[in-house]
């Protein structure tokens, strides 16, 4: 685990030291748990932005998009229950200070138990070899059997006391388990409270006639407001769907694990509206929809789980979690919601306005269900550096780190470098650059020996380098390096793009997902 921590401080201060993250404002110390982007890291956000988005809107006919506004009519938020229920169940630490999420702590001590499960396991394996049988292992070994029973016994009481909202019981599990705070190593715990997570601020010119609204604590409810206007304007069919990316802000006390948790976050949302009773079928097709999107990225099969949920939000009759093997543990970066009919009857509710969808079919009048896909940029953004980021050991015994990156996702596609400053090389680099910039990004770089220049390449995930020398000149062949396996050979110039650009575009995973 410590290991794992290691990598993990390592990533933060590759992201820094490459330009893909800094901390916000840190010429005045930062900003807690409030990120930039920088040079390399938005070219890659952008990226992950792109893929999702047109594997939504351009395979799917029946999706379209919209961009809505941040700011909100208040009673919106009333109407979603945010006002009233968007809370978090936290405890603070007498001895330390410091404040923790009550069930983040409790989730964390489960994963303790199946940690001492795996190494039971782990220790079985190396024992017995290739006779091992794990199933038999785990439903027979008298250890495993105990913790699994302590780990059931806890998920039940957990899962129990997170539905009925028993703030006093969560407590009480984090005194018997004896959880003690990461800090001060001691239980001297406080009683949980709920903290509402909207940033309030005001709108209007004077004081006296200012109103209290809130920055979206979502972006679902943009959508859900706007099913009328897209339905109707766009003449849409059940069943259908609306994506949105956009900017969100929760008031996290507990913010941390770097860009995981923030308190400004873009997420990328399709809410897509069945007909009553079809909704499960539909929610288990988007489950496999969506862990398709993700595997194609070539992470392994491995590294994804779902979790389905154990506390059901009171509108939802399904919910799972997509998650991905971070440094720190299996993460949520994805959730699908079954919402039922919740949102659009809530605002028709509220708003006095008829929110209905006439079946031509069948001649009759209905609220829609809502099966929902909302997936966090920023822990999408962090799963892939987690994933790409490797350090090696080359056969001449220098290291590199390299990022893998998925090509089509990488900042930058293209480096040309001239191998030295003069006879006219720079001169014919600048004019690959200018042939091939219309169609992906390029870099050209003629700073240091050519070995340092293909490791900052590989520091920033640049899939391909191509160098121009003497023999450029002669015959119009460059050499190009493939990032991965650091493989040379000589290609024609006039052949660079047709060997470049499908490997490095969003239509290479597009076509992955699309069978």
């Amino acid at each position: 685990m410590a290991q794992q921590e290691d990598v993990f401080k390592k990533i933060v201060s590759h992201c820094k030291e490459y330009g893909f993250v800094f901390p916000s404002s840190e010429i005045y110390d930062g900003l807690g748990a409030v990120y930039d982007y920088g040079q390399n890291g938005v070219e890659l956000k952008n990226n992950i932005k792109q893929y999702w988005w047109q594997s939504m809107v351009l395979l799917h006919e029946n999706i379209v998009g919209i961009d809505a506004a941040i700011f909100m009519h208040p009673t919106t938020w009333k109407a979603s229950g945010h006002v009233d229920a968007f809370n978090d169940p936290l405890i603070d630490n007498r001895d330390s200070k410091k404040r923790y999420r009550a069930d983040v702590l409790i989730e964390d001590q489960l994963a303790k138990y199946d940690e001492k499960i795996q190494k039971e396991v782990e220790k079985a394996r190396k024992r017995f070899g290739e006779a091992f049988d794990e199933e038999q292992f785990r439903t027979t070994n008298a250890r495993v059997l105990e913790h699994q029973q302590k780990r059931d016994a806890l998920h039940e009481r957990f899962s129990k006391a997170l539905n009925d909202n028993n703030l006093e019981e969560l407590r009480q599990i984090i005194l018997d388990e004896g959880i003690v705070c990461p800090i001060s190593g001691t239980r001297n715990w406080t009683e949980v409270r709920q903290f509402n997570l909207m940033f309030k601020t005001e709108v209007g010119s004077t004081a006296d006639g200012a109103s209290t609204i809130y920055l979206r604590p979502e972006t679902a409810q943009g959508i859900f407001v706007n099913y009328l206007n897209v339905q109707k304007t766009g003449r849409m069919k059940l069943p259908f769907g609306i994506a949105q990316i956009g900017k969100a802000f929760r008031n996290e006390i507990v913010a941390r694990q770097f860009i995981f948790r923030m308190r400004e976050f873009e997420q990328m949302e399709m809410q897509f509206f069945v007909k009553p009773g079809t909704e499960l079928d539909w929610f288990q097709k988007w489950k496999q929809t969506r862990m398709a999107w993700h595997q194609a990225l070539g992470f392994g099969a491995e590294n994804y789980r779902f979790h389905d949920h154990d506390k059901l939000a009171h509108y939802a009759n399904a919910a799972t979690d997509i998650e991905f093997h971070m440094p720190f543990g299996f993460k949520e970066v994805e959730g699908i919601h079954s919402r039922t009919n919740f949102d659009l009857s809530q605002h028709a509710k509220y708003s006095g306005k008829k929110i209905e969808y006439f079946d031509p079919e069948t001649n009759e009048s209905y609220t829609p269900f809502v099966i929902e896909t909302s997936i966090g940029v920023d822990r999408m953004f962090l799963s892939v550096m987690c994933h790409s980021y490797c350090e090696e050991q080359l056969p001449n015994g220098e290291s590199r780190v390299v990022l893998k990156l998925p090509a089509a996702l990488a900042p930058v596609k293209l480096a040309v470098f001239p191998l030295t400053k003069k006879d006219g090389l720079p001169e014919k680099a600048q004019e690959i650059i200018k042939d091939l910039r219309f169609h992906f990004n390029c870099k050209y770089e003629e700073k240091d020996q050519i070995g340092k220049r293909y490791r900052r390449m590989d520091a920033i995930g640049c899939p391909y380098c191509v160098t121009v020398d003497q023999q450029t000149m002669e015959d119009n062949t460059v050499t190009l390096r493939d990032r991965d396996t650091m493989e040379q050979h000589r290609v024609n110039i006039a052949d660079l793009r047709s060997i470049i650009e499908d490997k490095v575009s969003i239509t290479s995973l597009l076509k992955k997902i699309d069978k």
